[in-house]
């Protein structure tokens, strides 16, 4: 498929994509300057944007799916005030929903955000709502990078949508379990969520993976003495091998239709 990453960062959730097997990122939209330069190193045959409010739908012809970390600054516990998805930052979610109504060519969406997304004032409501309203099936799941080997907690919810045909009303993504001995993953789901015209019916959750390491006074494996913009961009990464395991899990999606 051919990948369509917003809010790209230095590229974490396409890079698990990738390694996955989903497909090859084509695009990518990214303000900060040292973000864009480390895309560049990686990605030298994708077309980069910085705005991703001046995009439109003709700037990417063929986009299959689109990933993305949109802002949490206004959902994060620890810098929130209670705006979510209204906030000035957060509110960037807008114009993933914008670009997934305009590219009919979209199959599939890939959202990443903190966890309290999912509380009351988070809007993950809103965005279940929104998907559903465009014809999305959606499930998602809290995954944390200690689940993958890392020796930090770091919690992340991610949303998979799959977009439905029109001349079908569509079903609920499957239930589905993914076990690795090896790593301790577990996965399951609860509930589930398809699209209607009031908004999904139900939601779609999964337990969150149990293997989890403690939480350390300093990022593991980090030099001392890291540039401000280096250490900024690690901070807001996604984890690829997180975003591996969503990759594993779309393949799956695929294969069944």
């Amino acid at each position: 498929m051919k990948i369509l990453s917003l809010f790209s960062g230095i590229g974490g959730l396409e890079l698990g994509l990738e390694a996955a097997g989903v497909g090859r990122t084509h695009w990518q939209v990214e303000k900060d300057p040292y973000c864009r330069s480390v895309l560049a190193k990686h990605w030298p045959d994708a077309e980069r944007f910085e705005d991703v409010r001046s995009v439109t739908a003709e700037d990417f012809p063929g986009a299959e799916l689109i990933c993305g970390g949109f802002p949490c600054q206004d959902i994060s516990a620890a810098n929130a005030n209670g705006s979510g998805l209204a906030g000035d930052r957060s509110s960037l979610f807008w114009e993933i929903a914008r670009l997934a109504r305009s590219i009919r060519s979209i199959k599939f969406l890939v959202l990443e955000n903190v966890p309290t997304l999912s509380s009351v004032r988070g809007g993950l409501r809103e965005i279940l709502r929104e998907l559903a309203q465009s014809r999305f099936n959606v499930e998602w799941d809290t995954l944390s990078a200690g689940s993958v080997g890392a020796l930090h907690r770091r919690d992340r919810i991610f949303i998979i949508a799959e977009r439905v045909s029109p001349d079908t009303h569509g079903k609920p993504l499957r239930d589905y379990k993914q076990r690795s001995k090896k790593r301790r993953h577990h996965l399951q789901t609860s509930r589930k969520a398809e699209p209607s015209h009031n908004g999904p019916k139900r939601g779609l959750r999964l337990d969150p993976w149990a293997s989890e390491s403690g939480i350390c006074g300093a990022v593991d494996g980090v030099p001392t003495k890291v540039d401000r913009s280096r250490l900024r961009a690690l901070g807001n990464a996604v984890v690829p091998q997180v975003a591996y395991q969503v990759g594993l899990r779309i393949n799956e999606l695929r294969g069944n239709q």
